[in-house]
């Protein structure tokens, strides 16, 4: 019987691409795709999929709160995130939400179609690349030891507040009466700014700094 897969990206030409890959393997069948966290859980839920492939980054979604959801729904149903950040903290993150693979996006095909069969038998599979530094730290800087927020705007630091109390992309665009498309761009300023990778360290970096508690206008 072929591996189940449903995967999670809001990039139609990379579903269709992966759809394409592992439909040609004859052990694995692509049952479902969703663009966002909560079609993804919902997919899980009615389709019961072998493995979710989920890529960490797409909007209204918080990528470790959909993985938790996901890691609940079966016992036989397992989440492998999809990402371009090579990084072992956040990626570490993932693994405690529930994750049972990190794969990279740049990884090879024949290492994406290794990996699910991995984690299909119940390996935890994590990418070469974070396995070597797992294995050779380098020594570490704290998180975030400067505080950088005074490059932001006062639009940008509103909506850092917003992100780190856990609102959604489309939550915060209809609060703030602007575009969920303007929201993106204002975070992707955001993570630029403060060489930040995901929602999980933004949210880490406003507490870390108490931005929680700044007090910011509606330009």
């Amino acid at each position: 019987m072929p591996i189940r897969i449903v995967i999670a990206d809001d990039h139609s030409l990379l579903r269709a691409g992966l759809r394409s890959l592992l439909n040609s393997s004859p052990d694995m069948e692509v049952v479902g795709e969703a663009t966002n966290g909560a079609e993804a859980v919902k997919l899980a839920q009615e389709l019961m999929p072998d493995i979710v492939l989920l890529d960490i980054v797409m909007p209204d979604t918080d990528a470790l709160a959909t993985t938790k959801e996901l890691a609940e729904v079966s016992n036989t149903t397992k989440v492998m995130m999809l990402t371009m950040h090579e990084d072992t903290a956040l990626m570490q993150e993932y693994l405690r939400a529930g994750a049972s693979g990190y794969i990279i996006k740049r990884a090879a095909e024949t290492e994406l179609i290794d990996a699910i069969v991995a984690v299909n038998h119940g390996i935890i599979y994590i990418h070469p690349s974070l396995m070597h530094a797992i294995i050779n730290p380098k020594p570490r800087m704290e998180f975030q030891s400067e505080d950088k927020s005074e490059s932001l705007t006062l639009r940008e630091t509103e909506i850092l507040r917003y992100i780190a109390e856990g609102h959604t992309n489309r939550q915060i665009a209809q609060t703030l009466n602007i575009s969920v498309r303007t929201v993106e761009s204002h975070r992707s300023n955001l993570m630029e700014k403060l060489d930040l990778h995901s929602r999980v360290e933004l949210v880490r970096y406003a507490n870390k700094f108490g931005l929680l508690n700044t007090n910011t206008s509606k330009d």
